[in-house]
């Protein structure tokens, strides 16, 4: 069989950090003779290459190539390009890891669209990812009609005979910047590209001693020597306007204005930062034209027009008054919706020191931004207008996942608001400040997407943005008293997930736990309101402060009853059913040794334990009053005490202690069983009645139609 993928590995000195990428690679879902790796050991100086010759022997989709030392990957990469007899090649680095079923699902969209780039979903726990590009799955883009510039990493997917027809290559040899060099040379040719964002492919993961690559300090001189190569292929495959503009104002605004801005500038040593800022200015004086600088938002223009100055020391008092500015967020409503946590939040940009809103300043019917933010940098005079930039103020929510980094966006709908807070001091104007509120939909189960989320602890994260600030800060710690008590667990999908929002973290900030990763079902609903729809007769039925959503499926509980402190306990089977929107508890009203009818337990539930607890059909338990509690989370789970329950000689149990729902709410539940009685008959007659209907001659089938529209099904 052909091979698939090859999958390129520059290796190192890597040590023990190569580990989770070898094991990721071994792991593929992708059949082991459909894909290769190839490890092109650069020169390696400690056990690596005994440890890749002995990879090599014991599996057949590893091969080993080893070089004498380049100093940097791009040899390497070349060299496993060469050597590469997959259709497709994924580059991979040494302390980087795939997700197991990356390559089968990246060779899929490729081969199906023709794609001469696929681009999987990244994750990192240290680096920065452009999660706009991953927001869908997209077939078919270019260069030309999607920000493909936002991501020029070179762990992609390619295949392998565009990399060779058009001659792209890594440069060799110590530089920075040659995967920028890559992705644009290979940008521009490249008809197809796909992006997998439903799909976390590729986790960058940080080492603890500080040796990712890329993390040592830049020389200026030789760093922006390296990105003017970039740009000058940027500008032979462009003509000038704005399509030139805006892919240049990329690289303007990240790897130029970027390194002159907080929270970095300030602290370089000055020799450094002169010489850093000489390079910068030397390189956007043959590539920022004005129409780079003018598409720049309001707080960019200010820095690029100081930069443009050679104002050194300005440049530096900015960083600082920038750095102070953060997002501001207010929890004010938290709900359970059909199953989604929906927020209420309140959001905006203010200043960290002391709280002030980040300001603009109104003249007529045009705004600016605020001269305080740069007072004293500026002649007073000089305005940098934002009128058009009230689009950039929104507020985006994401959950990320608290040990891989994985993240999913989640819809947020936020509206802009202008308050005016007065005559703006000193100036001819009022000041204004932008408030921004909106609800947010937290789906622990399926998003436009992704799938359910995996077990974990999932943090809330939100980014703040407006006219060129973008923070990102965390939700929950200031929020309306009332959130507290809102903040239910819930039981959720088929099979039945634990979800749990809680707060007790180190800042107070609000994080889903889902499936058990840190809180037990017990013990999070112990302290809370739990009420008896029925206390005794056929069924013990108690509505638990549980959220959940119609669809969910039942899972097993069971109830404890006790006698005494030293006697055996008697478990009695239980069920956790979701009706409407609140999970019940539900248990047969008499113990099933004394109810020779209740036959349809299984064996399983009617076997006696060896941990010295009885069965409720094992005749151990006297009549009298005895404590009641029930286990939600499995037998090795927490008890949650539901107070006493009174035991008949008859086996018949009467819960005494639990309050029972008032008026309102009994009917409220009737309602709702009955709607849902009557959605399972509706299953039924589309599922099974349905088609044996449809094979009826046409009288009798003309007449059960009409039947059944007569019931309302």
């Amino acid at each position: 069989m052909s091979v698939k993928v090859s999958v390129v590995i520059p290796v190192y000195n890597p040590g023990r950090y190569i580990e989770p990428c070898v094991e990721s690679l071994l792991h593929q879902t992708l059949p082991p003779d459909e894909y290769e790796v190839i490890f092109v050991d650069d020169g390696s100086s400690d056990e690596t290459p005994a440890y890749l010759d002995e990879l090599a022997d014991t599996h057949a989709q590893i091969r080993t190539i080893h070089i004498p030392n380049s100093g940097w990957p791009g040899r390497p990469r070349n060299i496993g390009v060469d050597a590469a007899a997959g259709e497709y090649i994924q580059f991979v680095d040494q302390d980087d890891h795939l997700a197991p079923d990356a390559l089968r699902r990246l060779y899929d969209m490729g081969a199906r669209n023709g794609s001469d780039i696929v681009i999987g979903k990244v994750a990192s726990n240290f680096r920065g990812i452009p999660h706009g590009i991953f927001r869908a799955d997209r077939d078919k883009c270019t260069i030309h009609d999607f920000p493909l510039i936002d991501s020029l990493t070179p762990h992609k997917m390619f295949r392998t005979a565009f990399l060779r027809e058009h001659d792209i290559r890594y440069a060799e040899g110590k530089r920075r910047l040659e995967d920028q060099l890559y992705m644009v040379q290979s940008y521009f040719p490249a008809r197809v590209v796909s992006i997998l964002g439903s799909y976390t492919c590729y986790f960058y993961s940080k080492r603890d001693d500080g040796g990712n690559a890329g993390a040592t300090k830049i020389v200026p001189s030789g760093y922006y020597g390296n990105l003017r190569e970039v740009l000058d292929v940027v500008v032979a495959n462009t003509e000038p306007g704005a399509f030139r503009d805006r892919l240049i104002r990329r690289f303007y605004r990240i790897e130029m204005l970027g390194r002159v801005s907080e929270p970095a500038l300030p602290k370089y040593e000055d020799e450094y930062r002169t010489n850093l800022i000489d390079a910068i200015e030397k390189l956007a004086a043959d590539f920022v034209t004005d129409g780079v600088h003018d598409g720049l938002a309001g707080i960019q223009r200010l820095r690029s027009t100081l930069l443009r100055r050679d104002r050194r020391a300005e440049l530096v008092e900015l960083a600082r008054r920038c750095y102070d500015v953060t997002g501001q967020t207010r929890l004010d409503d938290l709900s359970w919706r059909d199953g989604r946590v929906i927020c209420s939040v309140t959001t905006q940009l203010v200043h960290n020191s002391d709280k002030r809103p980040l300001l603009l300043l109104r003249q007529g019917d045009r705004y600016f931004v605020h001269p305080s933010l740069y007072d004293g940098l500026l002649p007073s005079h000089e305005r940098f207008e934002v009128t058009d930039e009230f689009g950039s103020f929104r507020t985006e929510m994401a959950l990320r996942d608290r040990e891989n980094a994985v993240e999913w966006p989640c819809p947020a709908e936020f509206i802009a608001e202008i308050k005016e807070l007065g005559p703006a001091e000193g100036l001819d104007g009022i000041a204004c400040q932008v408030v921004m509120r909106g609800t947010v939909r937290l789906d622990p189960r399926q998003t436009k997407t992704r799938g359910p989320l995996a077990k974990g602890r999932w943090d809330a994260w939100l980014r703040v943005s407006g006219i060129g600030f973008s923070k990102r800060v965390r939700l929950g710690a200031t929020r309306d008293p009332q959130v507290e008590g809102q903040s239910l667990p819930a039981l959720l999908g088929d099979p039945a997930t634990v979800v749990v929002p809680f707060f007790v973290d180190t800042a107070d900030n609000l994080t889903l736990d889902v499936d058990r990763r840190a809180h037990q079902l017990g013990d999070v609903i112990a302290s809370q309101d739990i009420r008896a729809i029925s206390a005794a007769g056929r069924w013990i039925d108690l509505l638990l402060p549980v959220a959940t959503r119609p669809g969910t499926a039942a899972s097993d509980a069971a109830l404890v009853v006790r006698a005494g402190s030293t006697d055996a306990p008697v478990v009695q089977p239980a069920r956790l059913v979701a009706v409407g929107d609140r999970i019940h508890l539900r248990a047969r009203g008499r113990l099933a040794d004394r109810d020779n009818t209740n036959r349809d337990n299984t064996d399983r539930d009617n076997t006696d334990r060896d941990d010295g607890e009885t069965r409720a059909d094992s005749p151990s338990l006297p009549a009298g009053t005895c404590e009641l509690a029930a286990r939600l989370d499995g037998p090795d789970g927490p008890e949650v005490a539901l107070g006493r329950v009174r035991v008949r000689a008859n086996g018949q149990l009467t819960v005494t202690d639990v309050r029972p729902i008032d008026r309102g709410t009994a009917s409220q539940v009737r309602q709702v069983r009955t709607k849902h009685r009557r959605q399972d008959v509706k299953r039924v007659v589309r599922r099974v009645i349905r088609p044996i209907a449809q094979r009826l001659p046409a009288g009798p089938r003309k007449a059960l139609r009409a039947r059944f529209r007569s019931w309302g099904l």
